[in-house]
């Protein structure tokens, strides 16, 4: 007698309903069937009392609204692990109040280790001077200390980090406490420098915190002057996982490194030891607004005669986007001031004279940030089908009247971050919150887009939403075209929200901002004007559960 073949595990059927689901298959859909890992129907409660059996998992989502998934173009793992693992600096409001901090850290943590700590923003404090290298050296005890900025482009060290890292001969290393340049770097990796069990620890708490906010998937850009290959390796075997799909968020890798010709972009590729979907992300071009770092055409208004800096010449730039080019895969830069995208238009230009403008399209690069781009700027982009990676909350926190924008750029900060006009001259564009600089919360940055602080780039909230979910996925040239949506054949990547509300929500106060007429055929989303996120219920990806908070039983 012979054994028996072994039986396949029977596929997990779940049905969703009496809730409300956004799909552009039926925009008054209220349920919706799960086939293992795939969406395979979507529509009515009545059609769903017919289908149902007792095979089937039932969830009553009460209410509660079905939307995709949404996909973060821009963060950084292991850092935002440690954001929100160590110090949290966004509250303190004077050098004191930041030293208090940096003492209680080192008190409440042993004698090991360096003090890490992120979110300091001088802007807010009423006297923005900073602490001296020596006062972070006496309130940590000794310790090292390392204090990124909110932007992540400089940071505070104590006296011992910047004698270990050897700043002192370093660009970027002034007489007080804030690096920047190639100083910053430098301290930024010998503060990292942790065993991979803790940086996958940092990971995992980061992929938690996006679990539990609605996210399916991040676009991890990683870089030689952010962290090490192992870091990146850790990052990238998130989404391979013992079975090839972990019940964490799916990682989207990125490594920003410089190539000077296709074999070495192809030398590049050959030595991370793991796959990344191009040689793209934060290859800066230049820095930050905030730290004064950003490549501007005229001075900062408030540092009269700082310009910021070129990180990369035209011709590097162009040799990059040449190579990439020539293998089909994606380049990019970190871009954010106006002289910055000067200078990468410039580089697709002699890309484009060198391999062709169809091969410069074709490859899909895409451009981080673009904070400051006019109109010539935007019709060269979309020439190129650049897809700009945007930031909405960047808007939300310092594009005020009084804002970091305002003190730094003047007039300028009216032309910030133009979505409005990416959209209307047709530049692809895709949202995420480049965290921990901003928080993994979705909502708010798709309410940052209905209420920019110049209504002339205000988008609707069904454009911002697209911009956050499908658009990240086809900005990562993702393998399933379906990815993104709602309808059978799609992957069952979700999300489920409880919300107030359900309204459509255009840009323009002048007009009725919400509908629920049947003509509209339009999905409805949350009403945000409440200034209260939706809250997460549930996060799917693949037909499997990241995260629950245990309100929907099935």
């Amino acid at each position: 007698m012979t054994d028996s073949p072994a039986t396949p595990a029977a596929r997990k059927v779940t049905l969703y309903r009496n809730g409300s689901v956004y799909t552009a298959a039926d925009p008054f859909a209220t349920a919706m069937l799960v086939d293992g890992d795939t969406v395979a129907w979507v529509g009515s409660e009545q059609a769903a009392t017919s289908i149902a059996d007792p095979s089937m998992d039932v969830v009553d989502l009460q209410g509660a609204l079905l939307a995709p998934g949404f996909v973060d173009s821009h963060v950084h793992l292991t850092e935002t692990g440690i954001a929100l693992g160590t110090l949290r600096l966004g509250g303190v409001r004077s050098a004191a109040e930041l030293l208090d901090a940096v003492a209680g850290a080192a008190a409440g943590s042993g004698t090991d280790g360096t003090v890490l700590g992120h979110g300091w923003d001088e802007t807010l404090w009423a006297d923005p001077a900073l602490p001296a290298r020596e006062e972070l050296e006496r309130a940590a005890g000794g310790r090292k200390v390392y204090l990124s900025r909110v932007d992540g482009h400089s940071a505070l060290v104590s006296s011992s980090l910047a004698s270990a890292a050897g700043l002192e001969s370093l660009e970027g290393s002034a007489a007080g406490s804030q690096v920047k340049h190639a100083a910053h770097t430098a301290a930024r990796l010998a503060a990292r420098q942790l065993p991979a069990a803790t940086l996958r620890g940092h990971q995992q708490r980061a992929l938690a915190e996006a679990a539990a906010n609605g996210y399916v998937a991040l676009a991890e850009m990683a870089a030689p002057q952010i962290g090490s290959i192992e870091d990146l390796q850790l990052a990238a075997a998130w989404s391979a996982g013992p079975d090839g799909a972990p019940d964490v968020p799916e990682i989207l890798p990125y490594w920003g490194q410089l190539a000077t010709s296709a074999d070495h972009a192809r030398s590049i590729l050959a030595g991370l030891g793991v796959s990344v979907l191009g040689l793209a992300g934060d290859l800066n071009i230049d820095g930050s607004i905030g730290s004064r770092t950003a490549a501007l055409g005229d001075d900062y208004s408030d540092a009269p005669g700082e310009r910021g800096s070129l990180y990369l010449s035209v011709a590097e730039a162009a040799a990059h986007l040449a190579a990439c080019s020539l293998l089909g895969i994606q380049a990019g830069f970190h871009v954010i001031g106006d002289a910055g995208l000067a200078a990468a238009l410039d580089a697709l230009d002699e890309a484009a004279a060198e391999v062709g403008e169809q091969r410069v399209r074709a490859a899909g690069h895409r451009f981080e940030h673009v904070e400051m781009a006019g109109p010539d700027d935007i019709s060269r982009l979309a020439r190129y089908s650049v897809t700009v990676s945007a930031q909405p909350v960047f808007d939300a926190l310092w594009g005020t009247g009084d804002g970091l924008y305002e003190q730094r750029l003047g007039a300028r900060r009216r032309g910030m971050n133009p979505f409005g006009s990416f959209y209307a001259a047709g530049v692809p564009i895709c949202f995420g919150s480049d965290s921990p600089v901003t928080p993994l919360r979705p909502w708010s940055s798709v309410r940052a887009c209905l209420e920019h602080n110049n209504p002339d780039e205000r988008i609707s909230a069904r454009a911002a939403f697209l911009g956050h979910t499908r658009a990240g996925w086809r900005a990562a040239r993702y393998r399933n075209p379906m990815a993104g949506q709602l309808v059978p054949g799609a992957p069952a990547s979700f999300a489920v929200w409880e919300a107030e509300e359900l309204m459509v929500q255009v840009a323009d106060g002048r007009v009725q901002s919400w509908s629920t007429d049947p003509r509209a055929r339009t999905p409805l989303l949350p009403a945000l004007d409440t200034g209260t996120d939706p809250a997460c219920l549930l996060t799917v990806r693949d037909g499997r559960e990241l995260f629950s908070d245990g309100s929907l039983g099935s």
